[in-house]
């Protein structure tokens, strides 16, 4: 089966990259700029000529979309672009796919949701309540791949990080190394994700559809929760980080988060429900605390 990955040099995209090594499957790469070191096709998601033409020469059958507008306080101001990555890519994506009569896999995001307050992990089938123009633009992308008609699975995920580019783990790393003392929220608790994670997940998914081969719609479309399991808060996250890295000399105290004033109101709760993925893929999803210490020590092997 024929695959694209778009936004391939990002933090999922690179794992993406690593689980295609177990695959069978031909991969094609792709992204906006080159990297140093791997082979990425130049590619603009929100140009749908573009999209159709590398669909069609490189017989296509599905598109992993992980790329994406993610920078959420950014997004308040340059909500045009944010709503052109979030939004009306997928839409362009989700045509192409309608017209080649394959599947779309879109990634979105536990923003979608923070409006409301909840206690509960959240459902797929909840009300989106988001609170800024990141997670809005995400929602609109979901409901303009619905729209489309084609194949496809959305997953939702939350706090992501990885060995690539920049996230919370390596922010953390460096500051319990160099601070005599940090403090970080603790009132807003979910799930971190290893990239990685999530990249065997969408690979089950991946496999499934080509299992299926579905002719007349695929049986398993939808929309789909995967974080880590269990809950924490930020402090908790940093917490921990530090502990595995044996940064004891750096004093972590907890926040409100009013003690950091942002553009966006932050989700409070948004630990995501992943009863539905585990029970229709198969999937195994890792304790967080086993994954983080797994990425660690992936980061140190490839210093």
């Amino acid at each position: 089966m024929n695959i694209l990955v778009t936004g391939a040099n990002g933090q999922l995209g690179n794992e993406m990259r690593i689980v295609s090594k177990q695959a069978t499957d031909s991969y094609t790469f792709t992204d906006v700029v080159e990297a140093e070191g791997v082979q990425t096709a130049i590619l603009d998601i929100t140009d749908a000529e573009a999209i159709r033409k590398i669909v069609k020469e490189k017989g296509i059958r599905c598109i992993v979309n992980c790329a994406a507008y993610t920078n959420v306080d950014k997004a308040e101001t340059d909500e045009a672009l944010c709503r052109k990555l979030n939004a009306d890519a997928p839409k362009i994506l989700a045509g192409a796919m309608k017209e080649a009569g394959g599947l779309l896999v879109q990634i979105s995001t536990d923003y979608v949701f923070g409006g409301d307050p909840y206690n509960t992990p959240c459902r797929e089938d909840q009300k989106g309540t988001p609170t800024g123009v990141y997670g809005r633009t995400k929602l609109e992308g979901e409901q303009n791949i619905v729209a489309a008609g084609c194949d496809y699975v959305i997953i939702r995920t939350a706090w992501l990080y990885s060995e690539f580019g920049r996230n919370f783990v390596k922010t953390m790393l460096g500051l319990t190394a160099t601070k005599p003392t940090l403090n970080v929220v603790f009132d807003q608790a979910g799930t971190p994700t290893y990239a990685y994670d999530l990249a065997v997940a969408i690979k089950a998914v991946l496999a499934d559809y080509e299992k299926e081969c579905p002719k007349a719609g695929y049986s398993k479309a939808g929309v789909y929760h995967f974080s880590n399991e269990g809950v924490c808060s930020w402090y908790d996250f940093t917490k921990r980080i530090a502990e595995l890295a044996g940064n004891t000399g750096c004093d972590i105290q907890p926040c409100h988060s009013d003690e950091f004033p942002s553009p966006v109101k932050r989700p409070a709760y948004s630990v995501l429900d992943k009863t539905k993925i585990k029970e229709t893929f198969g999937v195994n999803v890792p304790y967080w605390t086993d994954s983080l210490k797994a990425c660690m020590g992936n980061m140190n092997a490839i210093k």
